[in-house]
């Protein structure tokens, strides 16, 4: 376990974990923002990603579990990604279409939040939001978070406006 809220687990995801995540990156609804349809293929690169990051960086997307349950219901984390010139610690978060709306993204990105102060020791985390994805930028502000930035980021099908937001110590 990386880290625990009040109602979740955040873990390193596994081989395991799999179908799990495909059930999230392969629902269109959940993946709209990315504008892609994910393939077996594309999850399996997601998850060597994060096994790739844990190693690298000690961090990345995690599998978020119900403490009650156990039940993986998504995903989220810290990773290092590109904004113009530089990089940023980012907290993302994506949860399965049936555990949007109580709370969970909220809870495990406040919960990624505390960690990158506490345990990476950093000043200032950010999050790279689509600008039409309202309940991410809900999820921001509901932990602290305001608009930084707004800028423009190639994702699969062209050119999207984003908005950069961050939260200090």
């Amino acid at each position: 376990m990386i880290l625990e809220t009040e109602r979740l687990t955040l873990r390193e995801m596994e081989q395991k974990d799999f179908q799990d995540l495909a059930e999230i990156l392969q629902n269109p609804n959940v993946m709209y923002a990315y504008e892609h349809d994910f393939s077996e293929t594309d999850v399996q690169e997601w998850l060597d990603r994060q096994i790739g990051r844990y190693r690298k960086y000690g961090f990345g997307l995690w599998a978020i579990q119900l403490k009650d349950t156990r039940e993986m219901i998504g995903q989220a984390g810290l990773t290092i990604q590109p904004y113009k010139n530089t990089e940023v610690l980012e907290i993302g978060y994506l949860l399965k279409e049936n555990f949007w709306h109580h709370g969970y993204a909220r809870e495990a990105a406040c919960g990624c939040k505390n960690y990158a102060f506490a345990h990476l020791n950093r000043e200032k985390v950010y999050s790279i939001i689509k600008a039409d994805n309202y309940a991410s930028i809900r999820v921001a502000e509901s932990i602290g978070m305001r608009k930084e930035d707004e800028f423009i980021t190639r994702y699969y099908h062209g050119d999207m406006l984003h908005f950069l937001y961050s939260v200090r110590r």
